[in-house]
C-alpha cells in the first residue's frame, strides 16, 4: 500500500466509480464574456477548488464547476489569457444542473451591448429560480436585462456614474464586497472570495468555508453588516412585509406555528402574505418556509451527528416520516442516504 502524506497534491485519487456516486453540494456554472476580468473569476473558483474535497487533490466532490461561453467560442481575459469552454451552453442543462450561474464580465466594450439572446436567457434563468451571480461588469448585462431593476447593486466605485445614468432604477452601492437582493448576486470585482466563503458555507458547511478561508490566508472576514448583504438576511427584500414575515419564520423553525399566526405577526391576512412572497420570492409562503426548513436541516445534517427524528423535530417537521418525504422530494435523496454519501467522502478523502 502506497504511503499518503495528508496534505499532499498528488494523493492517490478516490476511483471515477466512486467519484460517480457523489453529488456535489455547490454546483456552479462559470458564463464567461470575452475581455472578463480574471481576478474575481479566479478567486471564486479557487475557493470552491479548496472546498472541493478534503485535501488538496482539486477533486470536484463536494463543488462542481462548468467553464461556458454564450456562442461557445473561446474567450480572452482582459489580461490575455484565452479559456476554451468545457462545456456546451444550454439553458436546460442550466436550469437542471446548477445551483448558480456566474456571468463574468470584465471591460466595458463588451458589456454595454450584450446580445439580445444572452439577455433572454438570463430572464430565463432568472424565472426559473436559478440565482444569477454577476462579476465585475457583469452588472451592466443584468442592467440591460432589466434584472435589476428595483434592486440593489454592489457597483465598482470608478463604473457607477455611467452605470446610475444607464439604469436609475437601480440602487447601487459601492462600499460592500457583494450584495444579493432576491436571487441577483453582484459583485463589483476584487477576489471575490468574501462572496466565495459564503456561497460555500450555504452550501457545503463552516468546515469547508473555514478551510478555504485558512488556505488562501483569509485569516478574518469582514464584518458582516459592513461586507454585504446575506440570503439569510430578510432585509434583503424591499418589502417591509416580506422581510418582517421571513425573520419571524427563522425565528420560529422548530415551532409548529401556521400561516394565520404569521400572517397577524406582521399585521395582515393570509391572502395578502401569499400575494407578498408570489411578487418578491416568485415563491408561496409555504414552499418559502419550507425550504428555509429544509436547508437548515441539510447543515444540520452535514455538521451533526443528531438523529434524523430529532432533526425532523428541529426544523419544524411534524414527524421524521414527514421530513423524509419533502427532503427527497427537495434534494432527490433521503437524509440517511445524503449523511451517509457525506461520510463515504470523508473516507474517499
Amino acid at each position: 500500500m502506497k504511503n499518503v502524506s495528508s496534505n499532499a497534491y498528488d494523493e492517490v485519487s478516490p476511483s471515477t466509480e466512486s467519484l460517480s456516486q457523489i453529488h456535489p453540494d455547490l454546483r456552479v456554472a462559470f458564463l464567461l464574456m470575452n475581455k472578463f476580468t480574471l481576478a474575481p473569476v479566479s478567486g471564486l473558483v479557487e475557493a470552491l477548488r479548496f472546498a472541493a474535497d478534503k485535501s488538496f487533490r482539486s477533486i470536484q466532490i463536494y463543488c462542481k464547476w462548468d467553464w461556458m461561453t454564450f456562442n461557445n467560442e473561446p474567450v480572452v481575459a482582459s489580461c490575455g489569457l484565452s479559456v476554451n469552454p468545457t462545456k456546451v451552453f444550454n439553458l436546460e442543462d442550466l436550469k437542471q444542473n446548477y445551483d448558480y450561474v456566474v456571468l463574468a464580465g470584465g471591460l466595458l466594450t463588451e458589456t454595454r451591448q450584450p446580445a439580445l439572446g444572452l439577455l433572454d436567457a438570463l430572464n430565463a434563468l432568472h424565472l426559473a429560480n436559478i440565482p444569477i451571480i454577476a462579476l465585475c461588469s457583469g452588472c451592466f448585462v443584468l442592467g440591460n436585462a432589466g434584472l435589476l431593476d428595483h434592486r440593489k447593486c454592489a457597483i465598482h466605485f470608478t463604473t457607477r456614474d455611467e452605470f446610475a445614468e444607464r439604469f436609475p432604477k437601480v440602487t447601487t452601492i459601492i462600499d460592500q464586497s457583494y450584495v444579493e437582493d432576491q436571487g441577483i448576486i453582484t459583485c463589483p470585482g476584487g477576489t471575490a472570495i468574501d462572496l466565495a466563503a459564503h456561497l460555500i458555507r450555504q452550501h457545503c458547511g463552516d468546515i469547508r468555508a473555514r478551510k478555504i478561508l485558512d488556505y488562501l490566508l483569509i485569516h478574518a472576514e469582514k464584518p458582516k453588516a459592513k461586507a454585504q448583504i446575506i440570503l439569510e438576511n430578510p432585509s434583503t427584500y424591499e418589502n417591509p412585509m416580506l422581510a418582517k414575515a421571513i425573520a419571524y419564520m427563522r425565528e420560529n423553525l422548530c415551532a409548529h406555528i401556521t400561516l394565520k399566526q404569521v400572517a397577524v405577526h406582521v399585521r395582515t391576512n393570509t391572502r395578502q402574505l401569499h400575494r407578498v412572497f408570489l411578487a418578491n420570492t416568485h415563491e408561496t409562503p409555504s414552499n418559502y418556509w419550507r425550504k428555509i426548513r429544509l436547508e437548515h436541516s441539510r447543515k444540520l445534517l452535514a455538521n451533526t451527528n443528531y438523529y434524523i427524528s430529532n432533526i425532523a423535530v428541529e426544523c419544524g417537521f411534524s414527524d421524521a416520516s414527514h421530513f423524509i418525504l419533502w427532503f427527497k422530494k427537495q434534494y432527490g435523496e433521503t437524509p440517511f442516504s445524503y449523511r451517509k454519501r457525506r461520510h463515504e467522502v470523508e473516507r474517499l478523502n
